[in-house]
């Protein structure tokens, strides 16, 4: 059995490939490899695909296919985080903060408060602490 980790593995057979690759044929390779049994096998997937999202040798090419980032240039794997928040902040955002933040500010208005509400003030230090003359 081949001692290499499951993600140099991975490795080695993405570089061997001329093509990119799909998760599902790399990861039939790897627990071929291993000789994993099914149940290893269901247990080190997870994992597995984690580590490869993470490791920065391969960069997903869309549906799940897989291949060196070394193999593509930046502009072709680089994903440009303004157009993925750009869907997330769509509406006139200040006129809406404005709002939440009136409606949220009057909930703690001190006229919603009575008085039996209010929360009693400590005394001052100097109140409590009176020098003493015996000593």
């Amino acid at each position: 059995m081949n001692e290499k980790s499951l993600i140099e593995l991975a490795y080695d057979f993405v570089s061997a490939s001329k093509n990119p690759i799909s998760f599902e044929a790399l990861w039939k390779q790897i627990v071929k490899e291993k000789e994993l049994s099914e149940a290893d096998a269901a247990t080190k997937v997870g994992q597995f695909y984690t580590n490869l999202l993470l490791d920065g040798r391969f960069v997903n090419l869309g549906n799940n296919v897989w291949d060196l980032r070394s193999r593509h240039t930046f502009d072709k794997v680089h994903i440009d985080m303004r157009d993925v928040y750009s869907e997330v902040e769509t509406t006139d955002s200040d006129e809406e903060e404005a709002t939440e933040e009136k409606d949220y500010n009057e909930a703690f208005d001190e006229k919603t408060f009575s008085r039996d509400d209010e929360i009693e003030s400590e005394p001052d230090e100097d109140e409590d602490e009176k020098p003493s003359d015996n000593l």
